[in-house]
């Protein structure tokens, strides 16, 4: 199960994975938490819609269907409403009724349901910054360790299924620094523009403390499937923008994988992992 804020997160995040383990037979479930009503158009090439956040919501749940098609996964709604981005000085209130407000057992109670229905092993969301400081992102972290920490208890919840503990939690980790200074310094060498060298010093200048990476999944093979779930996002992702700007060879060459953190391990499991089931099912299942 892998929980995001956002329609697009999953196929920013951890996208090539889910492709693999469903390639292989593996029963995935994308939670997402969120309408993404709120979301701007970011992709410069996209018309402007009229119906305020009512049509976005539409265009954005369309999208999402054809993404997890792409990833071959399975998808569930959470149905809170997308807290926007508040920007300006000073940063403005959230909107009434959005989820990065709602109290926290309310906001976990749908996923705690959906954990014991679903019933998997493995769950992944973010870490506790959110990996940025978006207020849904942040809020997604919290109802997925809450979730993780409760379904299996009996006491809690009561009323949303029969108790289940998945048996491991991971943060996403696409964006570490080493794998954009990985990027970057292949990109260089290539003679091929990076786009990499502002973030990489913005990063350093603000020095954000970086996570510890245990697993790294090798998933070269299904970057073509997380790159048709990034076009189906269209509203929000520009083709030929800054998830394309990586030369898909050197990107295979230089950085296979999907980068996690092990947050909780229920079974005993060696670091590193190449495998988010690793000490779950026989080795070299």
């Amino acid at each position: 199960m892998a929980v995001h804020a956002h329609p697009d997160d999953e196929s920013s995040k951890g996208a090539a994975t889910m492709a693999r383990y469903a390639a292989e037979g593996v029963d995935v479930l994308v939670v997402t938490c969120t309408g993404g009503e709120r979301g701007d158009v970011l992709n410069p090439h996209y018309p402007p819609i009229e119906g305020g956040a009512e049509a976005m919501r539409e265009i954005r749940r369309a999208e999402m269907a054809t993404a997890a098609k792409a990833l071959g996964v399975r998808h569930q709604w959470l149905g809170f409403v997308d807290s926007g981005l508040p920007e300006g000085d000073p940063v403005p209130p959230l909107p009434e009724g959005c989820f990065a407000l709602a109290p926290l057992e309310v906001a976990s109670a749908p996923l705690v349901e959906a954990v014991r229905a679903f019933r998997p092993h493995v769950v992944t969301t973010y870490d506790p910054s959110g990996g940025y400081p978006h207020p849904d992102h942040v809020m997604c972290h919290r109802v997925s360790v809450e979730a993780f920490e409760t379904a299996g208890d009996p006491e809690r919840y009561r009323d949303r299924g029969e108790p289940w503990q998945p048996l491991k939690l991971y943060y996403n980790h696409g964006f570490s620094m080493a794998r954009m200074r990985a990027m970057h310094e292949a990109l260089a060498a290539a003679g091929r523009e990076s786009p990499f060298g502002d973030w990489i010093e913005s990063r350093e200048a603000r020095e954000i403390p970086e996570r510890t990476v245990t697993t790294q999944i090798e998933c070269a093979e299904h970057f073509p499937a997380r790159d048709d779930a990034l076009r189906a996002h269209a509203t929000q992702i520009d083709p030929h923008g800054f998830f394309f700007a990586i030369p898909r060879d050197v990107e295979a060459a230089t950085w296979p994988y999907e980068d996690y953190e092990l947050a909780v391990s229920h079974v005993p499991t060696t670091l590193p992992e190449d495998d988010l089931f690793a000490g779950i099912r026989p080795e070299g299942a």
